[in-house]
């Protein structure tokens, strides 16, 4: 896992014109199927991936926080709400309460979340390529392929499953 994360970076580049160029068929003219599809892959993917041997998305990326995560998260971790934004979120340019820094502050060593069962919805979700109508997030999902070989070698099936 570890050499094909160092790869993926540059795996991502040299396809990612041929990608956007994909996505953008794709949410022009989506197959019927497509969702179908897209759930198949993805539980076949993860049948093989196991994120603890990755958790590059918790290393390199922080998930977008909804109120009710800070609620959620803050409650678990005994802290009034402010407290935990102030100890660990900021606001980004987009104004989203996000990480202060990564790699996130709550995984450990062995690529465990120390937050797992009340984590953020972002992370529960991630990397979305289960989502129905898979479609109208395809700018999210170029955007994970770099990060996530998972999300990586989804696509190139998804290519070859979906030609357009």
């Amino acid at each position: 896992m570890q050499e094909f994360l160092k790869q993926l970076p540059q795996l991502a580049k040299d396809k990612h014109i041929e990608n956007k160029k994909y996505f953008d068929k794709l949410r022009k003219k989506p197959p019927r199927n497509l969702d179908y599809v897209m759930q198949e892959l993805h539980d076949a993917e993860f049948k093989r991936t196991d994120c603890l041997d990755c958790a590059n998305c918790c290393k390199t990326t922080g998930p977008l926080f909804t109120d009710m995560d800070v609620e959620r998260i803050a409650k678990h971790l005994k802290l009034k709400p402010q407290q935990f934004i102030n100890q660990y979120l900021r606001i980004d340019e987009d104004n989203y309460y996000v990480l202060q820094s990564v790699p996130c502050t709550f995984l450990a060593a062995d690529n465990y979340c120390l937050i797992y069962d009340v984590r953020p919805k972002a992370c529960r979700e991630f990397p979305h390529t289960d989502r129905k109508k898979f479609q109208q997030i395809s700018a999210i999902t170029l955007k994970n392929i770099p990060i996530c070989p998972a999300t990586y070698r989804i696509v190139e099936e998804m290519k070859k499953r979906l030609p357009l």
